[in-house]
């Protein structure tokens, strides 16, 4: 306790600069409060695949998904985030997803959004995960990793499943009406009102 008590008096503002320092920091605090809630941050730690839709770019994945077999048994998270324990899953998420939107805000995604490597060895370690029963008792090919076909030259469960679940139609431009439910605008009323008045 000492330790906190002896640096919060090193940093604590003194003198005139007491109340400015106050309000800065109450505006950030403010800011960063109003953004976590017009962003809708809290909702990525839910499991609801709806959430992927807060950014714009993921509507034709939602909608491929939803009418894929895998719409009717798993989410978005099921595949696309580790499940061996709670920690690592959020971790990947935080990680994957702040790389996601410094992509798309820059604008820098490409027209069909491909895995990266980090998220392809998820994404197969789930397959393996949920299909263990196949991949070992009817078809016998063993629990083999995504690492193990890159070494071995052998093919990613969807090289032959490409398909599956979000089909081959699925860039930016192939699903352009897509019934997706888009989340509502933290636009104000009276300023939409406005926007299309000019």
């Amino acid at each position: 306790m000492g330790i906190l008590r002896n640096f919060w008096n090193e940093i604590r503002p003194r003198g005139g600069w007491k109340y400015p320092a106050f309000i800065v920091s109450g505006a950030f605090v403010g800011l960063f409060i109003y953004s976590f809630f017009a962003s809708r941050a809290y909702s990525y730690l839910s499991n609801d695949p709806a959430t992927c839709v807060n950014c714009h770019i993921m509507g034709p994945y939602y909608a491929t998904w939803m009418h894929s077999s895998h719409g009717r048994n798993a989410t978005c998270n099921d595949c696309h985030v580790p499940q061996e324990n709670k920690v690592k899953g959020y971790y990947f998420k935080a990680v994957d997803g702040l790389r996601h939107s410094a992509i798309f805000t820059i604008r820098g995604e490409s027209q069909a959004i491909q895995a990266i490597e980090a998220s392809s060895e998820v994404i197969m370690n789930n397959c393996i995960r949920c299909h263990t029963q196949l991949n070992t008792e009817f078809i016998k090919t063993g629990r083999m990793g995504f690492k193990d076909t890159k070494e071995m030259g052998g093919k990613a469960c969807w090289d032959c499943h490409r398909d599956v679940p979000h089909t081959r139609s699925r860039s930016l431009s192939a699903t352009p009406n897509a019934r997706i439910p888009m989340p509502k605008s933290n636009v104000p009323d009276w300023l939409q009102k406005m926007m299309k008045e000019d």
